[in-house]
């Protein structure tokens, strides 16, 4: 899966059975792009596909080691909100974030989100890490992982990138 719809692609593979990694470049200094992860106000405007018809209807995140975030999203054929929770296992300021995807059981998909300087840019990596094959399997089959390119044009934007 690759976005091309703009000067820098996303990719997105599946790396191994329990593992994807979605990669992508964008023309902002690594302190804002950490930004738009860790600020509920910025993540709020870019996190949601908008093709996806979905809303953010609640957005709370505690982004430091130890802390919690708490999502709430609105399905247009859902009259309650979908809720998506867990704890950041590790933030390391303009660096990296960690955290855990706890509604899901199985013991919980871990996100990991590098933030790697790349000339005046920075290069973007997110590995999802699964409990078993099934879990990456019903993850891929929901299409969630479709969603990501979308996201992070999104974002691109957002930063005042190529995609804007």
């Amino acid at each position: 899966m690759t976005e091309t719809s703009t000067m820098q692609p996303t990719h997105a593979n599946r790396v191994s059975d329990t593992e994807t990694r979605v990669e992508r470049r964008f023309d902002a200094p690594v302190e804002r792009v950490f930004e738009a992860w860790s600020r509920p106000e910025l993540f709020r405007q870019w996190w949601l596909p908008a093709t996806f018809g979905l809303t953010m209807v609640s957005c709370e995140m505690d982004v430091r080691t130890g802390g919690s975030y708490r999502l709430e999203i609105g399905h247009p054929q859902s009259d309650q909100p979908m809720a998506f929770h867990g704890r950041y296992l590790e933030v390391v300021p303009n660096e990296k974030i960690v955290w855990t995807n706890e509604e899901g059981g199985e013991g919980g998909q871990v996100t990991t989100v590098t933030f790697a300087p790349d000339g005046a840019g920075t290069r973007l990596t997110v590995t999802d890490s699964f409990p078993s094959k099934e879990a990456l399997d019903a993850e891929i089959g929901s299409g969630a992982m479709e969603g990501m390119p979308e996201q992070l044009a999104q974002l691109d934007r957002l930063l005042g990138g190529a995609a804007a």
